[in-house]
């Protein structure tokens, strides 16, 4: 039955591009996906800067499984227990901080993102001097080359540096030659770098530099032996990379878990189109599979049949997707970069194990789609295959029913879990995977359904476009499991892109919303330097027209708490926290304390919302164990309580204890409440005033504090790729159906011509069947996505129906309409250019 499966591929090359389509543009996906996780896996992130040193010690950037948000620094005496170990040369530190070039108080064109390192740390780059001198004391830098020329600045010129929270003017002495990772890199002076990162004995990581003839590898051992005791960890090879980048471990785990779930999405949604393309071309040779059969077919071998051309198909569009999926996986990694998903120095890797991977998924689903597409012609008797290849007339069976139930049951599930047990940003986790069992669940059984719409739809569009629209709707009610084969691809676009972007708007709506509800400042001060000096809160405060003034210093940290086991590694749960300041915290915050006080915030202490507090060993006068952003696990006393929102808790630290483990010490923001009787504007008005003879400040009004608003870009890059890559997938199923089953009503065309029909009265008649099409896709993706978003709005505390702009769900609606149309018009009209005797001699 193969060589028969082969002569069929050679005589119905037109049929079977449908499915080398969708098979193509499932094996680019997943090939595409099994990259990413390779990169992931591999995490190859090469140093930059600190290329030239062949051992990087570097503290220890991780708590249990989680990437810390701060930089773990180490003690710069451990230099000094490096220098003596045998095979030795030298030992360099390095610390970093920020750094913005400012024009008028303002930043610089091009002067953005910049990062300040000590003089010595420069021979950790490799790259020499280009002309001038090195930085000898304060006031003076060194540059790259390259950011020199985008500063528009050379040695001897004068610049104004926002560092340190304050404007520094300084010199600059000479330029570097650039290499990898000096692009944004000014030098200073050893001193006056470790002035300006404000963390005296600490430095970020130690560069070591072996004697001639000593390897690396050779070095480990004796180092790690001197660092005993301590938490720093010896980097080798292109893990040195992570020193240098510690924001890429967090990338690389999140890039494993995506494409993981981008993958089996894939999967799934293959299976979907693959199968919908091949049922219909398999009902389309219902009578030459009936007359294989009565001469004597086995039902076995009309599978293998089916199955084999199938698999035929499926290697060729597996060897034409292998290129494609590897440049889909470089591409999809740059996007994620660019939305600062991933660390844009991760280096795509990607190698034989994922291509021969995705390839065994792609005929994998195909095969059981090719399986299960061929069972009613294979089991049917003849005279009832041959009855049936007119018109369909039987769809539901035991394992499809039981299929639909099983997904309608996990949806509800997690639909309930979602909306009962998941509280804020995380009920995301199980109402995204929802959304996929409610779409499977209504496509399996969409041929019911859409008999159910064709009924209740069929007198209104009768009644608005007369005879074509009656005889459209008599076809959709005799081919309702044909139009259903259509109906699904639209509910997927429909419902998986309404319910996955609604999603991420809705959660950033309700993130924005609980941030708000915790502040009450009129005004914000923030700094284009990078941040400002602890004492400019004081200084604010004292201002006339002020009631409180607090630094607003956002973070992450853990509560760890012993585990009920002894051998079990302690619980540990992740808290949001924001850094005030104990005088102005009752001032700005609009939460007032249930118990104790905000004033009590000072030391090693912390403030909790209820939700949090009552709880034993963690009530207010309980000391806990929380880990820093650093790292650095610290005793903290809860000293207050008060009411915050379900879902997004935020822990509250004295100001000076947050900074005291960030990266700068700088505060990144000031909230300040006016007085009662003082008017915004007016507090507004003063502190740009008092803002005057500071570099940098800037002062905006109470709309546009930026502290409201919590980082959900990441979540967003992902939901919106995934919308896309959905829709687009869903695209092409829609396409190949329409377009196989205009192919498939030549003669139907023809005969109606012959007996007196024009083209025009055939294309209405096609635009009226769209129509239904259109709007029975779009009515069961509605449903839906509003199975999919009511549990998360109930979880997020907002109602049934998402946040977010009306114009997402129009646009996603008006373009599964139009397209639709163009892909039932389209080719119904190239349908109708042959003659209609010679489609009737052909067919």
């Amino acid at each position: 039955m193969f060589g028969l499966a082969l002569q069929t591929l050679k005589f119905r090359i037109g049929s079977f591009v449908a499915s080398f389509v969708a098979l193509f543009f499932g094996a680019t996906i997943l090939m595409a996906c099994g990259s990413l996780m390779e990169t992931g896996i591999r995490s190859v992130v090469p140093p930059q800067r600190l290329a030239a040193a062949p051992v990087v010690v570097s503290g220890k950037q991780t708590f249990q499984r989680d990437t810390l948000p701060e930089r773990a620094r180490l003690d710069a005496s451990l230099a000094d227990r490096l220098r003596s170990v045998p095979g030795v040369e030298r030992v360099l530190t390095d610390v970093s901080f920020p750094v913005s070039a400012l024009r008028d108080g303002h930043p610089a064109p091009n002067g953005g993102g910049l990062t300040g390192h000590g003089w010595s740390s420069a021979e950790l780059t490799a790259a020499p001097l280009a002309g001038g001198a090195a930085p000898r004391g304060r006031g003076e830098v060194v540059l790259d080359q390259g950011l020199a020329g985008r500063l528009g600045v050379k040695a001897g010129d004068r610049l104004t540096l926002g560092v340190a929270g304050a404007g520094e003017q300084v010199t600059v002495t000479g330029l570097i030659r650039g290499t990898a990772g000096t692009g944004t890199s000014l030098y200073f002076a050893d001193d006056e770098a470790g002035r300006l990162l404000g963390r005296p004995g600490q430095t970020d990581v130690i560069g070591v530099l072996p004697k001639a003839g000593v390897s690396a590898q050779s070095l480990v051992a004796p180092i790690e032996e001197r660092l005993k005791g301590t938490s720093a960890l010896v980097l080798t090879g292109d893990a040195r990379g992570a020193a240098e980048f510690p924001q890429a471990l967090e990338a690389s785990t999140r890039l494993i878990s995506m494409s993981a779930v981008f993958g089996g999405i894939a999967v799934m949604v293959a299976v979907f189109v693959v199968g919908s393309t091949l049922a219909l071309l398999v009902q389309q040779r219902l009578r030459e599979m009936a007359l294989l059969r009565a001469v004597g077919a086995l039902p076995a071998q009309i599978r293998r049949m089916i199955v084999g051309e199938t698999l035929v198909v499926g290697s060729a569009s597996i060897l034409v997707g292998v290129v494609p999926g590897w440049l889909a996986g470089r591409w999809m990694l740059g996007r994620l970069a660019d939305g600062g998903v991933v660390a844009p120095e991760i280096v795509y890797r990607a190698g034989w194990i994922p291509m021969v991977v995705a390839a065994g998924a792609t005929l994998a689903s195909a095969t059981a789609a090719a399986f299960i597409a061929s069972r009613r012609a294979a089991l049917a008797r003849p005279a009832d295959a041959l009855a049936e290849s007119a018109v369909q007339t039987r769809w539901l069976s035991g394992p499809r029913l039981f299929f639909a139930l099983l997904c309608f049951a996990g949806g509800s599930a997690l639909a309930l879990v979602t909306a009962l047990v998941m509280k804020g940003s995380i009920a995301a986790a199980t109402a995204g995977p929802s959304a996929m069992l409610w779409a499977g669940g209504v496509a399996l059984i969409s041929p019911g359904l859409t008999r159910v719409f064709t009924a209740v739809l069929r007198f209104p569009l009768r009644l608005l476009s007369g005879f074509p629209g009656r005889l459209a709707m008599d076809n959709a009610r005799v081919r309702r499991i044909r139009v259903a084969g259509a109906v699904t691809p639209v509910m997927l676009v429909t419902g998986l892109a309404t319910g996955l972007v609604y999603l991420q708007t809705s959660q950033a709506e309700a993130s924005r919303d609980a941030a708000s509800a915790l502040v009450r400042a009129d005004a914000v001060v923030g700094s284009a330097a990078g941040g400002m000096d602890p004492g400019q809160v004081g200084r604010i405060a004292a201002l006339p027209g002020v009631a409180g003034a607090s630094a607003y210093v956002p973070g992450k940290a853990y509560i760890v708490k012993p585990s009920s086991d002894p051998e079990d590694e302690p619980d540990e749960i992740e808290l949001a926290v924001q850094g005030v300041s104990a005088a102005g915290a009752a001032a700005t915050l609009a939460a007032p304390p249930r118990e104790g006080s905000y004033e009590a915030l000072t030391g090693d202490t912390l403030a909790l919302p209820t939700s949090m507090t009552g709880e034993k060993g963690q009530r207010v006068g309980d000391t806990v164990t929380v880990v820093l952003g650093d790292g650095t696990r610290l005793p903290l006393k809860i000293v207050a309580s008060y009411e915050g929102r379900a879902g997004f808790e935020t822990g509250l630290l004295p100001a000076e204890l947050a900074l005291a483990h960030s990266d700068t010490g700088l505060v990144p923001q000031i909230l300040v409440a006016a007085k009662k009787g003082v008017p915004a504007a007016e507090l507004v008005e003063t502190l740009r005033k008092s803002a005057d003879g500071t570099p940098g400040l800037r002062v905006a009004d109470r709309a546009t504090v930026e502290a409201a608003a919590q980082d959900s870009q990441t979540s967003a890059w992902i939901n919106y790729l995934l919308a896309g890559t959905i829709i687009g997938y869903a695209v092409i199923s829609l396409v190949n159906t329409l377009v196989v089953s205009a192919a498939e009503r030549r003669r139907e065309f023809a005969l109606q011509r012959l007996v007196g029909a024009t083209e025009g009265q055939i294309l209405r008649m096609m635009a009226v069947e769209s129509l239904l099409v259109a709007l029975v896709g779009i009515a069961l993706g509605t449903a839906v996505a509003f199975a999919t978003l009511a549990p998360m709005g109930i979880a997020l505390g907002s109602g049934l129906l998402p946040s977010g702009p009306v114009w997402i769900y129009l646009a996603v609606v008006g373009f599964a309409g139009l397209l639709t149309l163009a892909a039932t018009l389209v080719p119904s009209r190239m349908a109708l250019r042959q003659r209609p005797a010679e489609v009737i001699a052909v067919a």
